[in-house]
């Protein structure tokens, strides 16, 4: 335990504050019972766990709204990601509610929603978009450190998804397209 401590003092700060089991595999080489370990951890508030796989320290100080998003990008890093549907339109003024504690993203993985306890859930929407077909309608945000969809690409995700749009403010939504 106490290596583990050590190890997470050195490499923690506020921009890395989520950890996966393969980031500890490659901290701790060779370390057998890395599941007991973690375990341990978590019961003696040295680790929290976000989701299956994403560990959280929080002896450092960490966006707390971030966390969904970060956990997200790190979730689904080998796969092409990007925040759509109800999180973007909230954000742009389209829809005049604000999810709490549940992001959406449209993702090239399998659709699934990850619970992340206290946290809340992240919604993954398979799409098979390919990323240069979509590029205008991208931005990367460096604080959610995941692409972003403009307003007008969230709007056609909300239709090609078949997702409820009563929510969805017509008259700004007739702006944008």
């Amino acid at each position: 335990m106490k290596q583990l401590e050590k190890v997470l003092e050195s490499l923690a700060d506020g921009e890395h504050y989520l950890f996966t089991n393969s980031d500890f595999e490659a901290a701790l080489p060779g370390r057998r019972g890395l599941a007991v370990l973690l375990c341990r951890a978590q019961k003696g508030g040295v680790l929290k766990r976000v989701c299956r796989g994403i560990y959280l320290y929080p002896r450092v100080n960490y966006p707390r709204g971030m966390v969904l998003f970060h956990a997200a990008a790190r979730l689904r890093a080998c796969g092409f990601n990007y925040i759509s549907l109800e999180t973007a339109l909230s954000d742009a003024g389209v829809i005049s509610q604000v999810p709490i504690n549940w992001i959406t993203l449209m993702s090239s993985g399998r659709s699934q929603v990850v619970d992340c306890g206290d946290f809340g859930r992240i919604e993954f929407v398979h799409t098979a978009q390919l990323p240069g077909d979509l590029a205008e309608g991208l931005t990367y945000d460096t604080e959610r450190r995941v692409w972003r969809a403009s307003a007008r690409l969230a709007l056609r995700d909300m239709r090609a998804t078949r997702r409820a749009q009563d929510l969805v403010n017509p008259e700004v939504a007739n702006e944008l397209v």
